[in-house]
């Protein structure tokens, strides 16, 4: 029971997130709202990668970076293209996310688990 409201938790959060971040921005691409990094914990890194949004932000895991990413096509006003993951990385670890446009991002976390990164 603790681990589906702890899911359910952070599926909640990250909604918000969504929310957030897609709240102030126009329904143009020229003027989406960027956030690059480095950030803290909870805090996010909004991009877009092709046609592709990403929105990620990590949550201290003891001495890891526990992220979460979500990932959108630009053009899908109806939400349906979200995809959500989660990934535990060391401290200086890094993943690299790829597009269905054969682009890239690769997201570093700190060397203390401290800060995430646009590596």
């Amino acid at each position: 029971m603790k681990l589906t409201s702890t899911i359910l938790g952070a599926g909640l959060a990250i909604l918000a997130l969504i929310g957030l971040a897609t709240a102030s921005m126009p329904t143009h691409a020229e003027g989406f709202s960027q956030s690059l990094g480095p950030v803290g914990a909870n805090e996010p890194i909004i991009t877009t990668v092709g046609n592709t949004r990403v929105l990620a932000f990590y949550e201290t895991d003891g001495s890891h970076c526990g992220m979460h990413i979500v990932m959108w096509d630009h053009a899908d006003e109806s939400g349906r293209s979200a995809v959500r993951f989660r990934v535990t990385l060391d401290p200086r670890q890094v993943v690299r996310i790829d597009t269905a446009e054969n682009k890239s991002l690769d997201l570093q976390c700190g060397e203390s688990a401290d800060t995430l990164a646009i590596a």
